[in-house]
């Protein structure tokens, strides 16, 4: 099956839409950014930029939200005169890649008799959430708490499969996997910064491969990041693009 943006999902609502662009609203977690945003369906003229950025300032200043972003169209570049405006305004310009692999392709990953991967249930669910908030505390207390509300209802969502990693017995590592008909999506894979380079992303990641072997995984890695990088060496086959843009407001 092809592969585009259109398989990632997105934790959030569209509450508005023209022919322009969506709007993108999630007011369970209203400081998340990456939940609340525009996305434009084709690159518009300066002006009618102008216009969504006022509606998205205006309508996020009414919930007490005090940044705007925005995403573009996917596999194109920004436009020279909307970049200088982003930049004029002291915007953040940065882009996203996607990847994908069948699971056949990942490399073998020995075992490790000090990490074991689990799904996460009643009974490691509160190890879950604290080693999630330990990585969401340094966005500021507000941010980690709605996390760990949203993290409580995707654990209620039989969509989504939350795996904890543990290194000689601690909480070290985390991600969410989104399952779908085909695909089965990386998303949120952390691991604690004492644990790094210990190969415990390598084997949260392979028991994903293992557990899903009859989909496609597919993840969206930052492109100014350093983990796409391991995904390249892992056999992710690199699929497309988007830019986006964001600016918080005081």
């Amino acid at each position: 099956m092809q592969i585009t943006f259109e398989n990632i999902f997105i934790h959030s609502h569209v509450v508005a839409e023209n022919h322009l662009y969506k709007h993108f609203h999630f007011p369970e977690m209203l400081s998340r950014y990456d939940s609340n945003y525009i996305e434009f369906k084709a690159f518009t003229s300066l002006d009618e930029f102008k216009q969504a950025e006022s509606y998205l300032r205006e309508y996020h200043q009414r919930n007490g939200q005090k940044h705007v972003k925005f995403k573009f169209p996917v596999d194109e570049n920004i436009p020279a005169e909307l970049v200088n405006y982003l930049n004029q305004e002291n915007y953040d310009i940065g882009f996203l890649e996607l990847y994908a692999i069948e699971p056949s392709q990942f490399p073998k990953v020995k075992n490790h008799p000090e990490i074991e991967v689990q799904i996460v249930t009643e009974k490691n669910l509160r190890d879950f959430l604290s080693l999630q908030y330990q990585q969401d505390i340094v966005f500021g207390s507000n941010f980690a708490n709605q996390k760990v509300e949203l993290n409580k209802r995707i654990f209620q969502d039989p969509t989504i499969m939350q795996l904890l990693a543990f290194y000689k017995g601690t909480p070290a590592g985390a991600v969410d996997v989104i399952i779908s008909k085909d695909t089965a999506e990386i998303d949120n894979l952390g691991v604690d910064e004492a644990f790094q380079k210990k190969g415990i992303g390598s084997r949260i990641q392979k028991f994903v491969m293992d557990t899903f072997q009859d989909k496609t995984v597919i993840l969206v890695a930052d492109g100014q990041d350093t983990p796409k990088e391991m995904y390249k060496r892992q056999n992710y086959q690199y699929l497309g693009y988007q830019y986006y843009t964001q600016k918080v407001e005081e």
